[in-house]
């Protein structure tokens, strides 16, 4: 069954980082487009980061511009989030996903996405 599984998710205090990974399994991640979105309370799904197919291309949101950073390892059919100088505001359920259409910027949630992961708690409080 092809599925994504998210991992390392928890509670930091703001300031600190975090690493998550998602892991993909019964389909390649190397013909795919992938990316994370996160749920805060009471909020809509956003996209925070992307990465296309190639590498080549990154993508982040305004809010987490500069101290984020996506990447992938396609020989082992993972993609990461390093997650630096949190702020509480970066509290929220995180979802990884993928994507087989062409993208030039994020894309938002919608029916198009090819895989969701289950999703993982990040929360960032003193």
């Amino acid at each position: 069954q092809a599925r994504l599984v998210e991992s390392g998710g928890g509670s930091v205090q703001p300031g600190g980082s975090l690493r998550l990974s998602c892991a993909a399994s019964g389909f390649s991640l190397d013909s795919y487009n992938i990316g994370w979105f996160r749920q805060a309370p009471g909020k809509g799904r956003e996209a925070v980061s992307w990465i296309d197919r190639s590498a080549h291309n990154t993508y982040y949101s305004d809010a987490v511009q500069g101290r984020f950073s996506i990447s992938r390892d396609d020989t082992r059919n993972l993609f990461y989030l390093q997650m630096n100088s949190l702020k509480p505001e970066d509290t929220g359920v995180y979802y990884c996903a993928a994507l087989t259409l062409a993208i030039a910027s994020m894309p938002t949630p919608g029916p198009y996405i090819n895989y969701w992961g289950q999703g993982t708690q990040v929360t960032v409080s003193s």
